[in-house]
């Protein structure tokens, strides 16, 4: 089943352990106000990529990984193409290539169910705590971001949490201590990764001639920050700064 990948970043950092080549899938069902991949977000689109393809690029740089990197899937949501990325994950697993899933959680279905089973590391993306301002945010609910968490947590799946710091839309401190409230004593928990608010992708907002919604909002300061991992760091055992 073919793949449709919007692009590919080699020697990734930022999106798991170690080195990576991350994988960037097209098609999402969010609409993050702050998405910095706007390119990515419609199903349609993106380049028709044999599994075949995306296995021969990770074994060519598997020499780089070492033992903690691998290949990340991102997007756009990956779990869009949870069908096809099933029986490459469970090959490039069989491989030995540590396997990533930076996902939104927010879609459910037996595919993914599956994927999930499959996959070494999630990256779970939680984009707000209360559902009514998710929504403004996202344009959904967060009620199955937060079931999949418990899913992972069930089924004793590690999983990192990323939280994007968004002034006035996210940065709120009673929704990051119901966060931890609800989710602080989940033993897969790895870490908490908290990002901050960037306006890197309003060229191409610019570009595909589309309003960006957020363009007055400022990124946050070193001390807003550091105020919300004080918070995070009250229920979360490894809190970071990206």
């Amino acid at each position: 089943m073919m793949i449709k990948v919007h692009s590919y970043e080699s020697m990734g950092t930022f999106d798991g352990p170690g080195l990576r080549l991350v994988v960037f899938l097209q098609g999402c069902n969010f609409r993050c106000l702050y998405c910095a991949n706007p390119d990515t977000i419609a199903s349609k689109g993106g380049t028709l990529t044999p599994p075949e393809e995306i296995i021969r690029m990770a074994m060519s740089q598997r020499p780089f990984f070492g033992k903690r990197g691998g290949i990340t899937f991102s997007g756009g949501e990956p779990t869009f193409q949870a069908k096809a990325l099933v029986p490459l994950v469970r090959e490039l697993k069989e491989k030995g290539i540590h396997t990533c899933l930076d996902s939104n959680g927010g879609i459910w279905n037996q595919d993914v169910k599956e994927l999930l089973g499959l996959i070494d590391l999630v990256l779970l993306d939680v984009k707000e705590f209360n559902t009514v301002r998710h929504q403004a945010l996202t344009g959904k609910g967060n009620e199955q971001t937060l079931r999949t968490a418990a899913w992972l947590e069930e089924h004793e799946k590690p999983f990192w949490l990323r939280y994007v710091l968004v002034p006035g839309y996210s940065d709120f401190e009673e929704d990051l201590r119901q966060l931890g409230e609800s989710l602080g004593n989940y033993k897969m928990i790895q870490r908490v990764e908290l990002l901050p608010y960037h306006t890197l992708g309003v060229h191409k907002y610019e570009a595909m001639e589309k309003q960006y919604i957020l363009k007055e909002v400022k990124e946050n300061t070193p001390e807003q920050l550091e105020k919300a991992a004080g918070i995070l760091r009250e229920y979360f055992r490894q809190v970071q700064i990206n």
